[in-house]
């Protein structure tokens, strides 16, 4: 058996395996939902409706769940949201297997879930590399979402074979079981060295130095922007479109599943080239990298055949991955940790805001030009911004800052006694010091992606 590395230390395993189990159920999940619509005779828009009540909850909370895990310990945070997630994905499961499922019950359910969800991002990021000493954050997060993503490998597979074989219930079980174990390792976490925060000056003091975070640094709220569009025309593609190609030209949920595998595989594969591999510019990689999530859509207009689709789904995870890796790096090295969870909750706010939109004017859109020329005009929207991205001056030129943690890893890191923590960081939140100086489905990962 090879040893754990040094740096991984007991909070950074069992914050791994957790998530693992997470993506591992939250995969077969996200097309369990859609082909369990789709079973009770609902259309696109039904399916788009549903997806939009679990983001509707997800983007009224966010901003208040960035400011509570601010506020209280993280991991509580974390494991009360698992709880929820638990019990309304149990209850959804069990109505789907019983065949009594409704409509509204679905969404309602789908709302209970992106609750939770609001609750937890924020807090749950930056707890991975907040485990690890700066030294090592790259190749510990790298590693990180490499287990994440294999893990997404095998759900999608096995959850695609799942829902052929006896329907969509069983899948969504699992992923209220996987919630439940993933709790329980996160009550487990050790912060006893953790830092005290302070009370700060209330809820809507808290938003707003949150907001001044995110307005002064060019770079982040570019990115954010970017993909508050991207995110949303990449979910309805996804979320909507996708299964329905499936079912009508590429045989059924479990190509679709294969599909999403592939697009694993290649996060896997993103994954090991970012343990090797610290460009510079980090930015300027990460946005040049965005390029490729133009392709699963096109390939879906055409349509492509499943073994084509699969074979770009794959090389689309590849470049995602080094964007994931390259954006949560930019954000710990320039926000500081007691404010960290308050930007990150803008993050996914940007992230997710226009996603119910998007989901829930997929069927009415295709409705209106077809379902191919709207898959076009994801791919086009998604090209488009990310080129204006690159124009912006701070996007190009932010750089890696060797020698040092993160502000906002080293803050936590040297109070927790992390090894590798040790020497002056950069202090926290400052600009480069260059001249003209980032999301169904997974956990603890860079949330613009």
């Amino acid at each position: 058996m090879t040893a754990r590395p040094s740096w991984a230390g007991r909070n950074y395993t069992l914050l791994t395996a957790a998530a693992v189990v997470t993506g591992m159920g939250n995969s077969g999940a996200l097309i369990a939902a859609a082909f369990a619509v789709l079973a009770l005779g609902g259309d696109g828009t039904d399916v788009g409706l549903v997806a939009a009540a679990r983001t509707v909850p997800l983007v009224a909370f966010l901003l208040v769940g960035g400011a509570v895990a601010d506020r209280l310990p993280r991991h509580r945070v974390m494991v009360a949201a698992n709880v929820l997630n638990c019990a309304s994905q149990g209850v959804f499961a069990a109505l789907v297997l019983s065949g009594d499922a409704l409509l509204w019950q679905m969404a309602v359910l789908s709302a209970l879930g992106g609750t939770g969800h609001a609750f937890f991002a924020p807090a749950a990021e930056g707890m991975v590399l907040a485990s690890v000493g700066g030294g090592q954050a790259a190749r510990a997060f790298a590693v990180f979402r490499m287990g994440v993503n294999g893990a997404a490998i095998g759900g999608a597979a096995l959850g695609g074979a799942l829902i052929a074989a006896v329907g969509p219930g069983w899948v969504l079980a699992v992923d209220a079981a996987a919630f439940a174990v993933a709790g329980a390792l996160r009550a487990f976490l050790d912060l006893r060295g953790m830092p005290e925060r302070e009370a700060g000056g209330g809820l809507l003091g808290d938003l707003r130095d949150g907001w001044r975070e995110v307005a002064g640094r060019p770079w982040l709220w570019a990115v954010v922007a970017q993909f508050s569009v991207v995110n949303a025309v990449v979910a309805a593609a996804e979320a909507v479109y996708g299964p329905q190609v499936a079912a009508e030209h590429l045989g059924g949920a479990r190509p679709w599943g294969l599909a999403l595998a592939a697009f694993g595989a290649g996060t896997v594969l993103g994954g090991l080239l970012m343990t090797r591999w610290r460009p510079r510019r980090i930015l300027l990689t990460g946005a040049l990298c965005v390029f490729p999530l133009a392709l699963p859509s096109a390939a879906l207009a055409v349509p492509l055949s499943a073994g084509w689709l699969a074979a770009v789904m794959f090389a689309t995870g590849v470049a995602l991955e080094v964007f994931g890796v390259t954006w949560m790096l930019a954000l710990h090295q320039e926000v500081p940790e007691e404010k960290f969870s308050r930007v990150s909750a803008y993050d996914w706010l940007g992230s997710v805001a226009l996603v119910p939109v998007a989901t829930a004017a997929a069927g009415p859109v295709e409705a209106a030009v077809g379902r191919s020329a709207a898959l076009w005009g994801c791919s086009a929207l998604v090209v488009l911004l990310t080129a204006a991205v690159l124009c912006v001056p701070d996007v190009r030129n932010l750089v890696r800052r060797d020698g040092s943690a993160p502000p906002a890893v080293a803050a936590t890191a040297a109070a927790a006694g992390v090894p590798g923590a040790a020497g002056p960081p950069e202090a926290a939140g400052s600009q480069p010091t260059v001249k003209a100086p980032p999301g169904g489905s997974g956990e603890d990962s860079a949330s613009a992606s």
